[in-house]
């Protein structure tokens, strides 16, 4: 048993609820359709369960840049001090500046608490569509999405030469798509809401190849991925993108790039 398993199963019991929703309403329940319905329907509960999270992380990022000139004025004043009276001092007056800006020493943990709810949905879309049962994921449903399929493609299917031009097709246009918005999303959203003075050059560097390597990273990946994880991760990355958008037009990082477009 994993300390994932709770998750997964929650988020099990979410697909099995949208499959059921789906075919009340008259959806064929073995399309390869409605099962696609069903995985961007988990990863809306997921998104939209995660977007407070989402808005700690913006508001400390801003408080972040805030704080950046008087830390680093901070910094410069107490260099090369190391006896014990100094060391308190800026521990002090560096507690004081964080609560000026209301830089909160728990943000990092708090947006990496979104990590395990990650992992559990990662796995519990691999796990049902290579025939395991997951939870409210039983038997009948698992097989049910596995054998389901997108243009002749089963949802369990991976690599991309499986059988044929039309498997190629498909699993090679989820894949670029979901590189596409990935890469899109973090040159041209996450990239210019980033706030990158005083950044070591190697560090800006790394920065700006990141896009190209993630995007990279995900074609690669799809070769050995089942097709419903492509789905999944482009349903993700479409999210992702429209969220950053948002952040990126109207609550833009100050000092960033986006923040003096404005």
């Amino acid at each position: 048993m994993s300390v994932l398993d709770p998750l997964s199963h929650a988020l099990a019991a979410v697909m099995a609820a949208a499959h059921a929703g789906l075919t009340a309403l008259g959806a064929d329940p073995a399309s390869g359709a409605t099962w696609v319905l069903c995985i961007a329907a988990v990863v809306a509960v997921v998104r939209v369960g995660l977007l407070p999270l989402a808005i700690y992380g913006v508001r400390q990022a801003h408080a972040a840049a805030r704080a950046r000139r008087d830390l680093q004025a901070l910094a410069k004043r107490y260099r090369g001090r190391k006896d014990p009276g100094s060391l308190r001092a800026f521990a002090q007056e560096r507690r004081r500046i964080a609560a000026e800006h209301h830089l909160s020493r728990w943000g990092v943990v708090l947006i990496l608490m979104q990590l395990p709810i990650w992992f559990a949905l990662y796995r519990l879309v691999a796990d049902v569509a290579t025939g395991a049962p997951v939870g409210a994921m039983q038997a009948g449903l698992v097989v049910s999405l596995s054998t389901a399929t997108v243009m002749g493609v089963p949802l369990a299917e991976r690599g991309y030469v499986v059988a044929g031009w039309t498997h190629v097709a498909v699993v090679s246009g989820l894949a670029v798509t979901a590189a596409l918005i990935s890469y899109i999303t973090q040159k041209y959203l996450v990239a210019p809401n980033t706030v990158l003075t005083d950044v070591p050059e190697v560090m800006t560097k790394v920065h700006q190849l990141m896009p190209a390597i993630s995007a990279l990273g995900l074609v690669v990946a799809a070769g050995a991925v089942p097709v419903a994880l492509l789905i999944y991760w482009v349903c993700n990355s479409a999210w992702t993108l429209g969220q950053s958008a948002i952040v990126w037009r109207w609550f833009p990082t100050p000092g960033s790039p986006a923040a003096r477009r404005r």
